[in-house]
This record gives structure tokens, sequence and C-alpha cells, in this order.
């Protein structure tokens, strides 16, 4: 046999040597980066803003806080007249152990760094939410006029859904919006402070938000009532048309 033949013939199979490579093995694949599933997005935002909330009225995800840490509701909550007197959020589901630690979470994170909080707000609505809705504050009440910017900057961030905010604080209203105007996609609506009296119309028509009442039939009334407790197909709450919603004593 010729000498280059055996030389050939004796090289063990699997081994590359010069001038026999395979090529194909000489080129590293470029590193994919796995995009990240929304379940993990949805973890990892938790752990900076807390989780949202999804009340089985709601036809979205919230945002709830502690009623117990409502500025204006607490001072309400000794008078028997007022609409925070017997606060639906102080009893049943929000009193369980589970429910008011999570609210605890939501606040401490709210009293904390907000430009991180919005940031992990954003995420984890546009990685949750399915409808094209959402609800601040199915409890509690904002905390302060930075913390209602931030929430402008959220809503700023999630176009593509309508965002209802009830408040009594009206100072920190006035303050935020002093400072900039109010998202298209966010309704705000100014609660009345006592049973049975009207919405603070004008002075809602001058800072350009909305109202509700509490057994006060002015505008769109709540029906969930005679729905087992749901909002079923209803969206008044977030209609920019309907300038009051009127809801019976719960």
């Amino acid at each position: 046999m010729h000498a280059e033949a055996r030389s050939i013939a004796r090289r063990p199979k699997g081994r590359f040597f010069f001038g026999m490579e395979n090529h194909a093995h000489t080129h590293t694949r470029p590193h994919v980066a796995r995009r990240e599933t929304k379940s993990a997005i949805i973890q990892r935002a938790a752990a900076t803003a807390g989780t949202l909330s999804r009340p089985s009225k709601m036809p979205c995800h919230c945002y709830s806080l502690p009623a117990a840490e409502c500025i204006t509701g607490t001072k309400l909550r000794a008078n028997a007249a007022s609409t925070c007197a017997k606060c639906y959020a102080m009893r049943g589901n929000y009193a369980r152990p589970n429910v008011r630690d999570a609210m605890q979470r939501r606040l401490d994170a709210v009293r904390g760094d907000l430009d991180q909080w919005a940031a992990a707000m954003i995420e984890q609505i546009r990685a949750a939410e399915r409808s094209e809705f959402f609800r601040w504050h199915d409890s509690g009440d904002i905390q302060s006029a930075a913390h209602l910017l931030a929430i402008f900057d959220v809503c700023d961030a999630t176009p593509h859904l309508m965002h209802w905010l009830p408040t009594r604080e009206l100072s920190f209203v006035r303050e935020a919006l002093a400072e900039r105007e109010r998202p298209i996609n966010l309704i705000i609506r100014l609660s009345a402070f006592m049973r049975g009296a009207p919405p603070s119309a004008a002075l809602a028509e001058r800072l350009g938000v909305h109202t509700s009442t509490v057994d006060h039939a002015t505008g769109a009334t709540c029906e969930a009532g005679k729905r087992g407790g749901v909002c079923g197909e209803c969206r008044a709450c977030w209609q920019p048309a309907v300038a009051n919603v009127n809801y019976p004593l719960h």
C-alpha cells in the first residue's frame, strides 16, 4: 500500500487533521437570549411593586392598598353619615390575613422609590392585563401627589388600557394636576364624602376630572348588586362621557 494511503487509513475515526477539518465545527453559533416569559416578568415586577389584585366583581386587575391607611377616609370613618363609615374594604375578604399582607407589601412599595415602582407596575400590567381596563384602589387611596404622578406615568405607558381611579384625596389631585395634565386614558373620580350628597360637579369640571356619589341618583347608577355583585358588561366607571356614577351603599 502506498505510504500516504496507509497513513490515512491509520487515522482514528472522529478526529480532524489539518487539511481535513469539518468547517461546520469551527464556527460558534451566536448566543440568542431566551425571551422572558410573561409569568417571569410578573413575578419579577411583583417583587418590586407588589402583586396586582383581582376582585371577583371587577372585569380586570386592580391595585389595592390597606383601607386603614386612607388619609381622608380614616377621618371620615368616624362620621356615621359619611361614605366611609361602613367601608366594605375593612371587612370580608379584605380582612383576610393573606390579603392584608399583600396590601401592606404594596403600600410599602408605594412608600419607597416611586420611579422603580412605576417601572415595575408598567411591566406587570403589560404582562398580566388581558382586558382593556385597569382599576386603581378597590381598597385604599393615593398617598401623595408624587404617588399620583407616578400613576400618571403608568397610564402614559399603557395607552391601550382605560384606567379608573376613585379618590377622596382632593389636595393631592390638585397638586398633581398643577404639575402636569391628566393622561387621557385615566378617569379620576372625586368620591363624595357624605351619603346622599350631590357630586362636586363644578369642581370636577374645573379640574378636568369626574365624580362619584353614594345614594344620590345622578348620572349612571351602578347595578352590580342586581348582577350578583359583578360589573358584567357595564364599564360606566371608565367612560369619559359618564360625568358621575352613583353607587348604592354597600
